[in-house]
């Protein structure tokens, strides 16, 4: 199958340099629509649907295949070769920070930029490590999503958004999640909360944005440092908003950082 069609890949904007920008969980590219405007002048902007999410071709998605993130990020390397492109500013939301860590670590050329917005490198709690979560608190997650997916996402999205005094915010992301095929959902949330690439941190040889929110309830501050401390080359900006999707909660704010990244000087490790 053809990889533009099977992610459901659109392009917009102008420029020599491509940005890729890439949703996290049960999200799909219409999330960046606050934020990829205010690139198009000066980049070729790639939006994309991760297999299994939103109108990329759901009989792809095969369990076995995507089982491991590694699988998504090929799929992002495989539309990338297609377009021709290299040196692309690849965005990533939430569980695609990772993904693109991935990518950057597999084909360093075709990456030029690493811009990770809320990411996390593992959600469990661990030794020296503070992930947010026990394993415990996963595995009821993880229930609950088998016993009742829509229940459960009506109950996780305004706890995810952070801004009960925007509503608006949690019904979008309910809407999102409840689009989402279930079955597909539960399996990816599983990789998700699973996944544990703390490792490949230090393999990372692109210089790279840390972008999170000052109050996350999926991603703690202390997981912020800890990517600042392990990326051989990074910079860790704290926007001042609550919830886990500032390209939707704080947009000005995300375009703001983003463009100070790429048009201030390339960080040091130092940095």
């Amino acid at each position: 199958m053809d990889v533009l069609t099977r992610n459901n890949v659109s392009i917009s904007g102008v420029g020599a340099q491509a940005m890729v920008l890439v949703h996290g969980f049960g999200c799909d590219q219409r999330m960046w629509r606050l934020v990829a405007p205010a690139f198009e002048g000066r980049y070729r902007v790639v939006l994309l649907d991760l297999v299994g999410a939103g109108n990329s071709d759901l009989t792809a998605y095969e369990p076995g295949r995507y089982g491991t993130l590694l699988a998504h990020a090929e799929d992002v390397l495989a539309v990338l070769a297609a377009l021709h492109l290299h040196e692309v500013v690849f965005v990533g939301h939430s569980v695609s920070a990772m993904i693109g860590v991935l990518a950057a670590i597999q084909e360093p050329a075709r990456i030029g930029r690493l811009v990770l917005v809320a990411p996390s490198p593992r959600f469990l709690n661990d030794t020296g490590y503070l992930g947010g979560f026990e394993q415990a608190d996963i595995e009821e997650l993880l229930e609950a999503m088998d016993d009742n997916y829509l229940g459960w996402s009506g109950a996780v999205t305004p706890v995810i958004m952070g801004h009960p005094d925007r509503p608006d915010l949690a019904a979008e992301l309910n809407a999102s999640f409840c689009q989402t095929n279930p079955t597909i959902a539960r399996h990816f949330a599983r990789v998700t909360f699973l996944s544990d690439n703390r490792a490949d941190l230090v393999r990372v040889p692109t210089p790279t944005l840390v972008l999170q929110c000052a109050h996350d309830a999926l991603a703690p501050l202390a997981v912020g440092a800890y990517l600042h401390q392990h990326l051989p080359v990074n910079e860790l900006v704290v926007l001042d908003t609550s919830g886990h999707c500032p390209h939707l909660s704080a947009p000005a704010a995300t375009i703001r950082a983003i463009d100070h990244f790429l048009l201030g000087k390339t960080p040091t490790p130092e940095s």
